[in-house]
Parts: structure tokens; sequence; C-alpha cells
């Protein structure tokens, strides 16, 4: 359900009650409190039906419309004290067990705010790190995917200034083959694979930089040579159209920024996002908690829908 204080109720509610193709593909399950829904409910007007769900059985209401609810912290709104970047931990958490254990196939995560998470006395940065953590996984990876525009990052959330020092020949030639292997798990049987580039022109030869020619060319040839058809580094400012294209099936974009500008750009309400790695698929939307539009029925739900269907459609 996301933080308490931001749209993830709405968008939930609304996903759920005005979108019945998602009972075509699925039977959701929402992690969360009652009362958060049954207020987001009296805003939206939106009429409710609820059925909640013990967890130690997982019986399941399977109607169109019919919300079926995990109930998390049994708070009230009138005596609810736990402060939200808390109770949206617990509802990652509880959700993650409930993945662990095979009871549900696939977790789509409404957003969080990563500063209530901090004042909360959660140990953890962000939805990747509670799920690396909780789930004791490896490195993973995040896969945008916009209409056929499909974006991997190298780094998250790291200051800009350390985005050169983090670069590393045999980390991206790795990061490279981990993202083929990823879009074959999806359903892409060969990809093409693209490396963006550091630099404006891709360094123009090192007039703007060396980066490409001492660590990303390198990095590329070895990937090569590992079997991955990859090309690049190329230019920041058309790999992704290029992608869109359809000439490449995935692009590695570099940092964060550079890979989120593009594709909110082209599609900000369909764009989803994909943990890859994990034990599970994780999806999610590809925005903020929007604390300045909570409760007042203006939330857009579309990329929570788009991030319930992907979870459904790519489950493994």
């Amino acid at each position: 359900m996301g933080d308490p204080a931001g749209v993830g109720p709405e968008i939930v509610l609304k996903a759920l009650r005005l979108h019945p193709e998602i009972f075509e593909q699925c039977q959701p399950v929402v992690f969360g409190d009652i009362w958060l829904l049954e207020e987001q409910a009296r805003i939206c007007n939106i009429p409710m039906e609820i059925h909640e769900v013990d967890l130690a059985e997982m019986k399941l209401v399977d109607k169109p419309g019919v919300i079926n609810l995990v109930t998390v912290s049994g708070e009230s709104p009138h005596s609810a004290q736990t402060p939200c970047g808390r109770l949206a931990f617990r509802y990652i958490e509880t959700a993650i067990s409930a993945a662990l254990k095979g009871q549900v196939m696939a977790i789509a995560t409404a957003p969080i705010n990563k500063e209530n998470m901090r004042l909360a006395g959660v140990p953890y940065l962000d939805h990747t790190e509670i799920l690396e953590k909780l789930t004791g996984s490896g490195h993973t990876m995040t896969l945008f995917i916009t209409g056929n525009l499909r974006i991997f990052f190298y780094s998250r959330h790291i200051a800009f200034r350390d985005i050169v020092e983090a670069l590393d020949i045999e980390k991206l030639a790795g990061r490279l083959q981990t993202c083929r292997d990823h879009l074959m798990k999806i359903g892409i049987g060969q990809p093409r694979l693209a490396l963006a580039a550091l630099n404006p022109h891709a360094g123009e030869q090192g007039m703007f930089g060396d980066e490409e020619t001492r660590i990303l060319k390198p990095a590329v040839e070895q990937a090569r040579k590992n079997g991955v058809i990859v090309e690049g580094p190329i230019p920041a400012d058309s790999v992704f159209h290029l992608a869109i294209e359809g000439i490449y099936d995935g692009v590695l974009s570099l940092y964060h920024d550079q890979g989120h500008i593009a594709a909110k750009t082209y599609d900000f309400y369909k764009t989803i996002s994909l943990s890859m790695g994990l034990p599970f698929l994780r999806t999610s939307v590809d925005h903020g908690t929007a604390e300045n539009l909570a409760g007042k029925n203006k939330a857009n739900e579309t990329s929570l829908v788009e991030a319930i269907l992907a979870a459904s459609r790519y489950a493994w």
C-alpha cells in the first residue's frame, strides 16, 4: 500500500475498484490497513467491498472489484501512533514474507518516502535495499519498462559526483551479461543491448572526457567476448530513441537520472519498474508519494495498474 501519508492508498483503491482488467489476469492481495482504504473510499466517493484475509490461510474472494486485504498493523485512524515510514516498512516486510512462502507469486509496490522511513528508524534506504536484505539476495538490477523501451541501471541512488568513480570495466561487463540474462527471463530470446555513454557525444574521442575510451569501450568488448550482443557506448541523447525504434531490446543506463528522464519523458504514467535478481518478481510504480496530492482525489493510478499487470505477466 506504500506510505500512508502519500498517494499509495488512493491509487490502490482506484486500481482495484476502477480497473476490472486486473482481475482478468490475477487475484490481487493488498498488504496494508483497512482504515486507510476506507478513508480513501470516502474521499474519492468510490464504493468499496473488502474481504479481510487471514495470512495463515490466504483464502481469497475471487470476484472482480472485491479487495482482498491482509491487515498488517491493525491500527485505526484515531489510535494510530506508528510513524508512516514504519507502517510502510511493515507492509513491505509482510508482503516479502508471503512471497518467500509462496503465498503470493509477485509483489507490486506503491511508493514510499525515504525520509519518512529514515525518521522512523528503518535501517534501509529504499525498496531495493529492503528487498535485497530481507530475501538474502545478492546484487539486483532495476529494469524500467515503458512500451518497448527497456532500461537497466548500473548505479542507483548515489551522488552525481560519485558516478565516474563507480565505473569499472569488470563490473560493467558483468552487468551487461546480467542484463542479457534478465531480458531472456522475461521472454526476449537473443537480446540486443546498448550501453549509454557518460559524456556528450560519447566523449568525442577524448575531447569531452575519456571515460568512454578508458572504461566503457573495454567493458563492451569484454561483454562481447562473453557472448553478449551489445553496442556502445552510444551517446545518451540518442540511445533511448534508438531503443524505442526497436534497434535495441535494452539499454544499460549509467546512473539514476540518465534513464529515469528518458523513461518518464516518453510515458510518465505507464513507466513501471521491475526488480530483477530476487527469488520472486517485484514491480513498482515509477513515481513518488506525491504527498501534495494525498487525500485530494487527484492521484493517477495508471502506473500502479501497469505495475500490477506486469507483475502478473512476468511472474516466475
